[in-house]
């Protein structure tokens, strides 16, 4: 498969597993788990798991400005994007907050094109359309609420924005088992110093809610970030975040299949309209001359050359070997 298509079917698989998050987050709610602690167990059993993979997978850690890079993704891109998603919810609707949330593929295609010449080429900017058009619909609804709650939710996309397009940037020269490990300790223990001081760690009190607990670190976490990433490294940031807008549409259907939640034509047309935004963003062909941020996946020979740490290497020297067995 060729590193686009199988980038574009990371990114897409991904969506599926962050899809399932509330599906996973209703069973950890009725067993007495609220939002902060489930951020905190998500983050510390996923960071647990990853750090265990890496030592049996031998590989090692970044080091210089991509590990910072990685830190700064997990403690301020993941908790910021979380604190001030959870934040609006206590004053807007989960409907609004979803598509605040969703405005950041548009900042991420702006934001490139502003800092890093990206170009904005018509069939991006029409899998954009596409895709908030087909989330508008889905969704349903107004923009209604506080405007302090509008404001953290539009806080909720920038921070995942910066997120994305960091790891544009980086993503391509380590290990995606590496990225993952890295930004999900720096998630948990970002968490877990604001949980430590509000005092309140609410544990599953059933064994359906540690179920929902462990899938969510599992499949939502561990799973989709490493897709994710390993996928943004391969089609860039952009093309990523174009591709990403399948979430909600995975969120419907598996909600219908497993809490029984009804689908609606209206549900069925916008979701119709959010796959012909993501295959017309699958289908796009990478820019000759202004590539992605991260295209350099696509040609590791001269991701090669562009040392990164003071021994010289690039830390996809040092994990090559271990890439194809991920």
């Amino acid at each position: 498969m060729l590193p686009p298509l199988s980038g574009a079917l990371f990114v897409v698989l991904a969506g599926a597993c962050y899809g399932a998050i509330p599906i996973f987050a209703h069973l950890a709610r009725a067993s007495g788990v609220d939002s902060a602690s489930m951020v905190f167990l998500r983050f510390a059993l996923s960071a647990l798991v990853l750090v265990v993979w890496m030592k049996w997978k031998n590989l090692a850690l970044p080091r210089g400005r991509t590990l910072i890079a990685l830190l700064a993704m997990g403690a301020i891109g993941y908790t910021g994007m979380s604190l001030c998603f959870f934040g609006a919810l206590k004053t807007v609707p989960a409907g609004t907050v979803s598509l605040l949330l969703y405005l950041y593929p548009a900042l991420v295609l702006l934001l490139s094109a502003l800092l890093f010449g990206e170009t904005l080429s018509r069939q991006r900017l029409g899998a954009l359309l596409l895709s908030s058009l087909g989330m508008v619909v889905t969704i349903g609804g107004a923009l209604s609420g506080s405007p302090a709650g509008i404001l953290l939710g539009i806080g909720s996309a920038l921070f995942y924005a910066a997120y994305v397009i960091t790891g544009g940037r980086v993503a391509y020269r380590v290990h995606p088992l590496a990225a993952t490990t890295v930004v999900m300790v720096a998630g948990a223990v970002s968490n877990g110093v604001l949980l430590l001081l509000s005092q309140q760690l609410h544990l599953p009190a059933s064994a359906s809610g540690w179920l929902g607990i462990l899938l969510l670190a599992g499949v939502s976490t561990v799973v989709a970030t490493a897709l994710f990433l390993s996928g943004m490294a391969r089609v860039g940031a952009s093309r990523a975040s174009l591709l990403s807008t399948s979430e909600p549409l995975f969120t419907l259907l598996l909600a219908a299949v497993f809490l029984g939640e009804a689908l609606t034509l209206t549900q069925l047309l916008g979701g119709t309209l959010i796959i012909a935004g993501v295959l017309l963003a699958a289908k796009e062909r990478q820019s000759r001359k202004k590539p992605d941020a991260g295209s350099a996946a696509l040609q590791p020979q001269q991701a090669q050359q562009q040392p990164d740490d003071k021994d010289g290497k690039s830390e996809i020297q040092r994990t090559a070997p271990d890439r194809a067995g991920f």
